[in-house]
């Protein structure tokens, strides 16, 4: 049987909410996942959690889609299914249109405050969704980072520009690269990375930390926070430890249909073997500089 170690806390699960949005990001990667909602099911979904919760209760959950935001009702019946002593993270583009006012997400958000730890916003130097206002992220009752995926034909000369949208609502931002063209091999490597060469000929530099599958640099910028992240496409490692093969955790993902996947590729969980994981510590560490 499978052999599993992940870090302390356990691997963090993201789950994908078994409804759609009405956007077609270019890089998004789920949305074909979504062309056939037949076997969706938050019952099955909050059998997963619970599950997970047992084996991991010190875990991360991440809300993702799909848009979660686009079914309230059917998030908090999610959320409810996660105990407490997890920190809870949602991916949104903050849809507001007549289906979702602003009121009903701010009041979202007041009824959970205790319970998200953060909403990461999805803004983008090209426009690709409808965008609700940028004061509505400075009226949410939770903390907000703003996520910003950054890919080819990006316009660098708006990158301080973007940065100074955000900072003036004390917003930070995470800029990404194109995780699909990272490799063990490319992970860490700076020469022709036009991404970081921006970053930093615009802000000051605080320094990187890392670990086995991703890396994030830090910037400053007049008191906002700024990451840029690079990642592997996948979340498990194998490695050979004293003759026997073990997968390293980073990722658990709970699908539509309620499903546990041991990464982004579609590998299901052994949950017999999850139960009974080895913890190790977390190898993110910082690498050069200071970061707060």
């Amino acid at each position: 049987g499978k052999k599993y170690i992940t870090r302390e806390g356990g691997a963090t699960v993201t789950v994908f909410v078994p409804y759609d949005c009405k956007n077609n990001c270019p890089f998004c990667i789920n949305k074909k996942e979504y062309a056939d909602t037949s076997t969706f099911s938050i019952k099955k979904i909050c059998k997963s959690i619970r599950k997970l919760h047992r084996i991991t209760p010190k875990c991360d959950f991440v809300f993702t889609g799909g848009e979660p935001l686009s079914d309230l009702d059917g998030l908090q019946e999610m959320m409810n299914c996660v105990p407490k002593g997890h920190r809870v993270f949602i991916n949104t583009t903050l849809p507001v249109s007549e289906h979702f006012p602003e009121e009903s997400i701010i009041e979202f958000t007041r009824v959970n405050k205790d319970k998200i730890t953060c909403i990461n916003v999805s803004r983008h130097m090209i426009h690709y969704v409808e965008e609700s206002n940028d004061e509505l992220l400075a009226r949410l009752y939770v903390p907000v980072r703003v996520n910003c995926v950054l890919f080819h034909g990006y316009k660098h000369k708006n990158i301080k520009q973007f940065a100074d949208r955000f900072a003036r609502l004390g917003v930070p931002i995470q800029f990404r690269a194109d995780y699909t063209v990272t490799t063990l091999e490319n992970l860490y490597k700076r020469e022709g990375d036009e991404i970081l060469e921006d970053l930093m000929a615009n802000f000051e530099y605080l320094g990187i930390d890392g670990c086995r599958i991703r890396c994030g640099y830090h910037f400053n910028n007049n008191g906002q926070h700024i990451a840029y992240h690079r990642t592997l496409p996948y979340s498990t490692i194998t490695e050979e430890r004293d003759g026997v093969s073990y997968d390293i955790l980073y990722d658990v993902l709970i699908k539509q249909n309620g499903d546990m996947h041991s990464d982004w590729t579609y590998v299901p969980l052994d949950v017999e073997a999850y139960k009974n994981v080895t913890f190790e510590p977390y190898d993110l560490k910082v690498l050069e500089g200071r970061i707060e």
